[in-house]
């Protein structure tokens, strides 16, 4: 018997952003994955039956973000659209901005980490570390706001490596809060981080589409803390 998917249509439909005849942008709940994994855990794609609107297929993923992390997905609603949605992404034709609460604070108000990074396994999966030998990986940052024992980023990555930002502010000594593979959470604390926006150029002769999503109900307490105001 088939499960449900985990997300009812109506709570999947809540969560467009955007939508237009070769785009659905949607805001990924954390927790949960965007495909399925070897667990076969529950996950975004499930949902995708939900956002045809007309169309005679489900929409596909564009890019991918961690199941931890929330915020800004791409989704192309057919085959052409996902063509021209890979090669804007290859192309590092996308400007991605994440919002990110970390412990601690980075080393000055603004600037770049530029440390490559190398994907590794072990017994337990994988994890991706720091190396000389990794895949050059640049992540601009700028402090939005300070609190207790925290900062307030906004992160800009202009290479797409895996756990780029996580890893990335751990090796600068301010991990983001709740990240259970390169931090030191406390327990039954949610990754503070989000994919906030994206701005995509789908058409020469228009203006690029603009996403913005909401920060998530759990990263606004410390959000505030560090002088967020909705």
């Amino acid at each position: 018997m088939k499960r449900a998917p985990p997300l009812s249509p109506a709570e999947i439909q809540a969560r467009v952003l955007h939508r237009d005849g070769l785009i659905l942008v949607i805001d990924k709940p954390a927790g949960l994955a965007v495909h399925a994994g070897p667990s076969k855990a529950p996950n975004l794609e499930e949902c995708f039956d939900a956002l045809r609107f007309g169309l005679p297929r489900p929409p596909a993923l564009a890019h991918r973000l961690d199941a931890d992390t929330s915020g800004v997905l791409v989704l192309g609603r057919h085959p052409k659209a996902l063509s021209k949605l890979g090669r804007i992404f290859s192309g590092r034709d996308t400007e991605k901005t994440y919002w990110a609460v970390v412990q601690g604070a980075p080393p000055t108000v603004e600037g770049v980490f530029d440390a490559p990074l190398l994907k590794v396994n072990n017994r337990s999966g994988w994890t991706v570390k720091v190396s000389d030998k990794g895949q050059n990986a640049v992540t601009r940052y700028r402090v939005l706001g300070r609190g207790p024992g925290m900062t307030w980023l906004e992160l800009k990555p202009e290479t797409g490596r895996t756990h780029q930002i996580r890893v990335h502010c751990t090796h600068a000594g301010c991990p983001v809060i709740g990240d259970r593979l390169y931090g030191k959470p406390e327990a039954g604390q949610q990754l503070h981080l989000q994919s906030h926006a994206i701005v995509l150029p789908m058409s020469k002769n228009k203006p690029p589409v603009v996403v913005t999503a909401a920060p998530p109900p759990h990263m606004m307490k410390a959000l505030e803390a560090c002088g967020y105001r909705p």
